[in-house]
């Protein structure tokens, strides 16, 4: 589906029951709406899912000639229109790495319109690109060893139509400070991140700014999570959200 604002075209996709509660999914960084593929069927058994490519990236456009329409600020408000436009007012979220920068933005904008929220590969710091691509060759090593059949990638899930407003799309993460978004926070969270992420340690020391997140630290795993394992960050999406 599209929709059309004033100076952008928004892509998203909804699968599953309207009955169902909503679930946004935001995607990770160089990532379109297509990563969620593999976990889409398993999801819309009991959400009704709501994925979006970001302004500028995957199939959304962005018509602004201003760097400043990338920001989390604007992605918020973009994503609030494309809920509008759904007749949704309070849903839950799923998001990965840098789209987990954004999800945590969006929650401390909009606290009251999140019911629940699971931060894949969460990190409000610096991302270390180097210790990400050694951490997830170390936790392919081991799945290799222990038998597990790599995913192939879904269809699309990095394929923009325009490579310059994607790389674009990623500064937003530099132009918000997320240092005190948590404050903001008071639904349910969970934090799933790997062993092998260095990213974890960011996830480990965002619970020390709330009361109402978990972690769920998940063996055997790099960066990435939800692509590359997603069998089971979808099983405990789904075992956090029943208990």
């Amino acid at each position: 589906m599209e929709l059309e604002l004033d100076h952008a075209k928004l892509n998203f996709v909804t699968k599953g029951n309207q009955n169902n509660p909503p679930l946004v999914l935001w995607h990770g960084a160089g990532c379109t709406l297509r990563m969620w593929d593999v976990v889409a069927e398993e999801l819309e058994r009991v959400f009704y899912t709501i994925a979006f490519d970001i302004r500028g990236a995957g199939k959304s456009i962005n018509l602004s000639k201003d760097n400043e329409s990338y920001t989390f600020e604007r992605y918020s408000k973009d994503l609030n229109k494309i809920l509008e436009f759904l007749d949704i007012e309070r849903f839950h979220i799923w998001s990965m790495a840098w789209g987990t920068r954004a999800a945590i933005a969006y929650s401390s904008l909009h606290t009251d319109r999140v019911i629940s929220a699971v931060f894949s590969d969460a990190s409000i710091g610096k991302a270390d690109i180097e210790a990400q691509k050694v951490g997830l060759k170390d936790a392919l090593t081991l799945q290799d060893k222990s038998g597990i059949e790599r995913y192939a990638m879904p269809e699309g899930w990095n394929e923009h139509l325009n490579n310059e407003s994607a790389r674009l799309s990623l500064g937003a993460a530099s132009k918000f400070d997320l240092s005190k978004a948590f404050a903001k926070i008071s639904f349910p969270f969970l934090i799933m991140t790997g062993d092998h992420d260095p990213n974890l340690t960011s996830s480990q020391d965002m619970l020390n700014h709330s009361d109402t997140g978990e972690l769920r630290i998940l063996k055997n795993v790099g960066h990435g999570s939800v692509l590359q394992r997603p069998d089971l960050t979808v099983k405990n999406f789904l075992d956090w959200h029943s208990k």
